[in-house]
């Protein structure tokens, strides 16, 4: 090695040598108190051939991956006389591997250390001397038996990986050199790759012997001030109760199947005002339809031969009333619902022409899935795609508006209308207590992948506990119309057009800090 600089001297590699933190600073990262805390019993246990398995969650946008880079970069020199293989595996190809790649070269090139010696060979083998990782692709069709890693073993994102795909074809890579195996990633469910592995690290580690290492984002916000105001307006946006905030930031496993809708978002909902019988001056409304017979997930015939309704939710869009929340959106207060059942498609399409032109309602969100897409093309002719949205029900779009909707609930974004003693609310009263059922009986199966999507509605076959009838979610995906609505259009008030967009919750959570 040259001796111009202390970067690239004989002393400084011998210290880089066996000071994990000084090797990184050459490299001008400064690594955080917790980083540190994850980063030693891991190189320990890899130069000792112990053999362990540790299992890394940090929130996200806190480090873990550059943590990452830094330790494959650092092994990759610690072997490079001695030889060895590093694998490490991802969800996915594009854009994980990929990722993980480019982030990997960046921190060789920034160590003088490093930058000089490695060399990027074949497909996605990168060499430091003797020493090697190869970055593969855990997805379900993915190849990758064959590959054998000596120094260590890196699952990233294993809360995205298939349990099945490891132990058949990942875990082996490790078998016959007993490599020190992680499992980096951010909190999902309960029956991930990543859940099961701190189980079981969890109950191997002892005081001395620390293996999983769970850090949430108050342990960032302690060394990262920006990192405190960046997740309080995660949390201001979605609410601190939003299943994204709770597992990406806050380290809260989720369970996989539970009640979407708790009594406690529930009670979130409960608004001030009342219930409308007619418009209002100066006020601006918005109308969504869940179009009976073109449920997206089965069939609205029951086995009695009952069918789901056509289900209309009337809002009002109001200015919300703490300024904290004036950043993330408007109100969405119901004054108004009506269901309709076995009506037909000619009549129901002239109902509804009869009820936009009383209400004048500046947007129309229609379910246009199955039939409802005769419905939606009718308004559309109507009153044109300035206020018509038609939105089509899939599994992928299903899952984006549901977290949508969560997180107008859990913001207070969603308000319900106060009940009164008025005759003429009675059966608005009587659709809003059904909207309540129906919310309490929808269940949640949230889907393991990098795409963090959820299946969600009601079950055939459950009954309405008031009336013993077949319970559908009709007004439920009415009202969650919302969503699609809230996050292309802007609000009016005092005369003014005040474009609000609101983001996508998985990417949002995955920018700022």
């Amino acid at each position: 090695m040259a001796s111009e600089t202390p970067f690239t001297n004989r002393e400084a590699l011998q210290r880089a040598l066996t000071d994990f933190d000084f090797f990184t600073r050459l490299g001008k990262i400064r690594l955080r108190a917790y980083q540190k805390q994850a980063a030693a019993p891991i190189l320990r246990a890899v130069l000792r051939r112990e053999g362990k398995t540790f299992a890394v969650m940090f929130p996200r946008q806190s480090g873990k991956n550059e943590l990452q880079a830094q330790l494959e970069c650092y092994l990759l020199l610690l072997f490079s006389q001695e030889g060895g293989e590093i694998v490490k595996v991802s969800p996915t190809l594009r854009p994980q591997c990929l990722t993980a790649m480019r982030r990997l070269e960046r921190t060789l090139k920034a160590n003088p250390l490093t930058a000089p010696l490695w060399k990027k060979e074949a497909g996605s083998v990168y060499r430091l001397g003797n020493a090697t990782i190869t970055f593969l692709s855990g997805a379900p069709g993915s190849k990758i038996v064959g590959a054998t890693a000596s120094i260590l073993l890196e699952i990233d994102e294993a809360q995205d990986v298939n349990p099945e795909k490891y132990d058949r074809e990942i875990a082996p890579m490790a078998a016959s050199t007993n490599a020190v195996r992680v499992f980096w990633g951010t909190a999902w469910t309960e029956d991930t790759l990543l859940a099961r592995e701190i189980r079981l690290a969890e109950s191997l580690q002892t005081a001395a012997d620390q293996r999983v290492f769970r850090i949430d984002a108050h342990t960032v916000e302690r060394e990262v001030p920006a990192y405190k105001q960046f997740v309080a307006e995660q949390v201001a946006k979605f609410g601190r109760d939003h299943p994204l905030v709770k597992s990406q930031f806050f380290s809260e496993m989720l369970t996989g199947r539970d009640s979407l809708f708790t009594e406690v978002r529930i009670e979130k909902m409960s608004g001030r005002h009342a219930f409308l019988s007619e418009p209002l001056p100066y006020e601006r409304y918005v109308l969504l339809i869940d179009v009976a017979g073109s449920d997206e997930t089965s069939s609205h015939l029951s086995a009695a031969g009952e069918r789901d309704a056509t289900a209309l939710t009337l809002c009002r869009l109001q200015p919300p009333e703490s300024e904290c929340q004036a950043v993330w959106g408007y109100d969405w207060q119901v004054v108004q619902r009506i269901c309709w059942i076995n009506l037909p498609l000619t009549e129901q399409i002239e109902r509804l022409t009869s009820f936009i032109r009383y209400w004048n309602p500046s947007q129309v969100v229609v379910d246009a899935t199955g039939v409802g897409a005769g419905v939606a093309a009718a308004l559309l002719q109507t009153f044109g795609d300035g206020v018509v949205l038609p939105f089509v029900f899939s599994a992928a779009s299903k899952s984006k508006l549901g977290w949508h909707f969560l997180a107008m609930i859990d913001a207070g974004h969603w308000q319900e209308a106060q009940p009164n003693d008025k005759p003429e609310f009675t059966e608005q009263i009587e659709l809003q207590q059904l909207f309540y059922r129906q919310l309490r009986a929808c269940q949640v199966e949230l889907v393991a992948g990098p795409q963090k999507g959820m299946r969600w509605g009601i079950k055939p076959g459950v009954t309405d506990p008031i009336t013993g009838q077949f319970l559908h979610d009709d007004l439920l995906m009415s009202a969650a119309l919302a969503a699609y609505l809230d996050e292309r259009i802007g609000a009016i008030s005092s005369g003014e057009t005040l474009i609000v967009r609101r983001s996508d919750p998985l990417k949002s959570l995955d920018k700022g800090y």
